[in-house]
């Protein structure tokens, strides 16, 4: 049996995107409201209808195969058997947790600030969990993992660096997990031609660049071994009929990924200006999120609450916000509105 599961462990994690919790904090705020507190694409990829035989069936293992083939040319992986489906990243990281004690590790390092999930569910796993802010510290442990570029901050890893780290995994008989989930459009160097060594597990995601996070489809890229297993823990059917019949569209269309890549950039160069604008600091980001470091994060969370507009901000850093983009000409002018109407004289 495994450890006994921290309490800490077990506690939920607040993240972005609970517009019900908003609602309840501020519920004179007004409707509709701008969700900006995650990194999601607001333009959602223009798939085409979706059959009714996708939502009557059982997904068709053909439909999944071929995903993973294209997956695979998309990602530069080394072949469809080195990727692995499942209805979002989120149900991997435990997995690769438990994978990795299977083959001896017994403690862990995620480079910090990071996404908490990776550190909970490792925990939950039953490994022992080190915040790191420097990635030499990694090396320890046999288990690590580094968000490449990073979320919330945007920090990219370099390539060398991570190659360098998976080698010491590798000697320890241990594993790296990089999680590209922005990678789309961080402007970090993929790793996801070398995931056929044992020691690297690569983590891509669906829903972020292509807008559409509710269909929960993810991607690991692993030497052909780990992905079977990460496979047969996840059990037959795991990605959905419809994630099946939107992603084999989305991953072949290059002229759409192209033109959005350049949308999003022109977005976030519109974002930082604002944000600059109003005399917020930027302290990193990608073209799909920027984080604002300031005193008086608290008080422009709860200003921007009271004019409908839900950001992110974090317990552990309490000065730190990040800002997702606005899908629309009405949400980018009441954005503007709202941040102009902040008293910044306040806890300064």
């Amino acid at each position: 049996m495994g450890e006994t599961v921290p309490e800490k462990a077990k506690a939920a994690i607040r993240h972005g995107g609970n517009l019900g919790r908003a609602r309840l904090m501020f519920p004179e705020a007004p409707e509709p409201w701008i969700d900006l507190s995650t990194g999601i694409n607001p333009h959602s990829y223009p798939h085409s209808p979706i059959p009714a035989s996708a939502f009557a069936r059982l997904p068709e293992p053909d439909a999944a195969e071929e995903l993973k083939h294209l997956a695979a040319a998309h990602f530069d992986a080394p072949s469809a058997r080195h990727v692995a489906l499942s209805p979002g990243t989120q149900m991997l990281m435990p997995l690769l947790a438990q994978i990795a004690i299977a083959r001896g590790a017994k403690s862990g390092a995620v480079l910090s600030p990071a996404y908490a999930e990776h550190a909970r569910t490792a925990r939950m796993a039953g490994l022992a969990v080190t915040e790191v802010e420097n990635i030499n510290a990694m090396s320890a442990h046999d288990y690590a993992v580094v968000i490449n570029p990073n979320n919330p901050d945007g920090r990219i890893t370099d390539r060398a660096v991570l190659l360098s780290l998976a080698e010491t995994m590798r000697r320890r008989g241990g594993l790296l997990v990089v999680d590209e989930a922005f990678i789309e459009t961080g402007g970090a160097e993929s790793l996801a031609d070398a995931a056929g060594q044992d020691a690297l597990v690569v983590l891509r995601s669906f829903g972020k660049f292509y807008g559409m996070a509710g269909v929960r489809l993810g991607f690991a890229i692993a030497q052909p071994d780990i992905a079977a297993e990460l496979e047969a823990r996840l059990g037959p059917w795991a990605v959905s009929g419809p994630a099946l019949h939107i992603a084999t569209q989305a991953l072949a269309d290059g002229e759409w990924q192209s033109s959005m890549r350049r949308h999003l950039a022109e977005d976030a160069r519109r974002m930082n200006a604002m944000l600059e604008k109003a005399g917020l600091a930027i302290a990193g980001g990608t073209s799909l999120f920027a984080l604002v470091r300031d005193p008086r994060a608290a008080d422009l969370f709860s200003h921007l609450g009271r004019h409908g507009i839900l950001v992110r901000i974090f317990d552990e850093r309490p000065n730190d916000m990040r800002f997702g983009l606005p899908g629309s000409e009405t949400e980018w002018q009441r954005l503007k509105k709202a941040l102009s109407s902040f008293d910044y004289s306040s806890k300064v």
